[in-house]
């Protein structure tokens, strides 16, 4: 009995020493575990604080499965048209180095040429109907909230950012590329005609009976072939017109002035001295043959082809400078071409003279319902003053001017008298004043237009002030009367006054010194206080500037007058608060979140707003209303008192 006792004792004691060592090794566990947990509570904790962050960024879209079929079609049918743009975008960046000179590869050239145009084409299409069905799907989501709020705004942001970007870049979808490639391939024109032609010898001593003649030095059929390419690459890009005509018509006039009254003149009197005694009939077929084989037929077929181009408005002045041209050698042609030798030259003289006056009339009458056409386009985004506004003032005033206005009653006088009409003067003042008018209607229908009744405002502001200064003490604005002028000067201050009242004005008011006075609440409470509308005030400027900055104010006097009356309302006042209150924050460290300016960095801040950005074109899009008037042509006044005249 007593040894099983033992026995069983020390096996006892065995097994609680073993119970002993495995507790003490999950103590130790347990610790350990606990450690662990312990270290990790604070990325656990941080973890926790992402989580509505990382699950807003992973999954925008929260919406219910069925509601997410629904949408699903929606947003199917709108990112196919996108995606279609954008790759027709980067495939024209792909174009860029297969552009680069047309001389190595020619036909290689006008391949990728055509293939940009293409481009280009779809992009003018089609951009516009991607980007407005975008937005109709983000206004969908928005509408049965379908996706997250931050998500939402971020994409309206984008969508915004879109479509002003359409404003901007309208028309230049390829960065320019086209335009250049176009400029390369009118070089390369030039280049090929250079460098294979020769100057044409003249026969030295021609034989007994023959007549002297100019011996030709034909190209080279390859060089012909690709100077034929080119033209017609031109022509599809509509830039031949451009290259015969651009510039010419002052030489074109100069140069006709001086064959008549020189050469053809001595060629008339030579020929009269020398076959006189043959007959009147011999000698002026031997002018006209003289007159004919020099040039005058190319020099009045030339003028034909400038009545056939588009018939832009800019075109009128160019054909008024033709008429004009030939007005002045009237009694030159009668006498120098009115023989029945010269039946050519006066039949192409005739046909060139009613194709000035009905193509000159036929745009001036056509003028107002242009402008009309023009009110269904947009504003411009950033509130400045519409090209055709500009345009229209200038060319008014030109019309109305020495140079034109004697020539433009005359060729009306013509046009009315073939349709037995009275020509009064004051029709073509009449109907230059309607074109002013019409312009007021537009800037009115234009300023509705905008989603922001601040940039209403400045645009406004632009654009009666620009009516004013470029009116005032021009011919036009004197028909318009005093009155009229000074309405617009009022509208101006006007719009001025309510812009700088909505917008900026209310800035100072974040700056209130309510509960500062004597600190009642104690300094604690007065830091806090002046944290609070430090806050507000900074947010409402960036607010304000951010849209700001995408404006223009295009005068500068207008401009700077504007910045002042801003800078006198706002800095004023955050410069006394600064004083009295800025150093309850200053000595802060969170300092910078409260105090974003100096009084002299917050007006060089406004400073910086409005300034006109660098115009790529000015630009009057003439809206077709029959075959008669191109669509989408550009031209542009220059700026300069005398403007040069762009293209025909």
């Amino acid at each position: 009995m007593g040894s099983l006792g033992e026995d069983d004792l020390i096996i006892n004691i065995t097994s609680f020493m073993s119970m002993k060592n495995s507790l003490k090794l999950n103590l130790q566990k347990s610790k350990t575990l606990g450690l662990a947990l312990q270290q990790s509570e604070p990325r656990l904790e941080q973890i926790n604080q992402r989580l509505p962050r990382l699950e807003s960024a992973v999954r925008p879209i929260g919406a219910q499965p069925d509601a997410l079929d629904t949408v699903s079609g929606h947003i199917n049918k709108a990112v196919v048209p996108a995606a279609a743009v954008l790759k027709v975008f980067d495939a024209i960046h792909g174009l860029e180095k297969s552009l680069s000179d047309p001389k190595s590869d020619l036909s290689g050239y006008l391949k990728v040429l055509g293939n940009l145009r293409g481009a280009v084409k779809f992009l003018s299409d089609n951009c516009g109907m991607a980007v407005e069905w975008l937005g109709d799907i983000v206004e969908y989501l928005e509408d049965y909230n379908v996706a997250d709020k931050r998500y939402i705004s971020s994409l309206k942001n984008a969508i915004t950012r879109l479509k002003d970007l359409q404003h901007e870049e309208k028309g230049c979808f390829d960065g320019g590329l086209l335009a250049v490639s176009l400029d390369r391939l009118e070089d390369e024109f030039r280049r090929l005609l250079t460098e294979n032609s020769v100057p044409l010898p003249m026969s030295s001593s021609p034989l007994k009976d023959e007549q002297a003649c100019i011996s030709p030095s034909p190209l080279p059929v390859p060089v012909i072939k690709k100077l034929q390419d080119i033209i017609g690459s031109l022509i599809v890009n509509n830039r031949l017109e451009r290259c015969n005509i651009q510039g010419y018509i002052t030489k074109w006039s100069e140069h006709l002035e001086f064959a008549v009254k020189h050469l053809f003149e001595a060629e008339y009197k030579l020929c009269n001295d020398v076959f006189e005694k043959l007959g009147l009939d011999v000698w002026r077929d031997c002018f006209a043959n003289i007159a004919a084989q020099a040039g005058m037929l190319a020099f009045l077929q030339f003028g034909k082809t400038v009545t056939e181009s588009k018939k832009d408005p800019i075109k009128l002045l160019k054909l008024l400078d033709i008429f004009a041209a030939l007005n002045r050698l009237r009694l030159d042609f009668n006498r120098l071409f009115g023989g029945a030798a010269c039946a050519e030259i006066q039949n192409l003289t005739r046909d060139l003279i009613k194709s000035l006056i009905e193509g000159a009339s036929e745009i001036f009458w056509e003028l107002l319902l242009q402008v009309e056409l023009q009110r269904q386009s947009p504003p411009p985004p950033d509130g400045s003053v519409p090209r055709l506004v500009s345009f229209i003032i200038e060319y008014s005033n030109r019309l109305l001017g020495n140079d034109y206005k004697p020539i433009l009653n005359q060729v009306l006088a013509i046009e009315r008298s073939w349709k037995r009409e009275k020509f009064h003067e004051r029709l073509v003042h009449d109907e230059l004043l309607n074109l002013i008018r019409a312009v007021e209607l537009n800037l009115d229908t234009w300023s509705k237009a905008y989603n922001d009744a601040h940039l209403s405002f400045v645009f406004l502001m632009n654009n009666h002030w620009h009516l004013y200064k470029h009116l005032n003490a021009t011919t036009i604005g004197a028909l318009l009367g005093d009155q009229w002028l000074r309405g617009h000067q009022e509208e101006t201050e006007y719009y001025s006054t309510i812009f700088l009242k909505e917008s900026w004005g209310k800035l100072p008011s974040h700056l209130t010194r309510e509960g500062l006075i004597l600190f009642s609440g104690g300094r604690a409470t007065a830091r806090d206080l002046v944290k609070k509308r430090l806050k507000a005030f900074n947010e409402a400027f960036d607010n304000i500037y951010q849209k700001n900055s995408k404006w223009v104010i295009l005068d500068k006097d207008l401009r700077e007058k504007t910045l002042q009356v801003i800078i006198q309302t706002i800095v004023p006042v955050y410069r006394s608060y600064m004083q009295n209150y800025g150093p309850l924050v200053e000595q802060d460290l969170n300092a910078g979140k409260y105090v974003k300016f100096t009084a002299q960095s917050l007006e060089k801040t406004i400073s910086s707003l409005f300034l006109p950005k660098p115009v790529r074109h000015g630009s009057f899009k003439v809206r077709q209303r029959s075959r008669k008037f191109s669509n989408g042509v550009e031209e542009q006044l220059s700026a300069s008192p005398t403007p040069t005249i762009a293209s025909a």
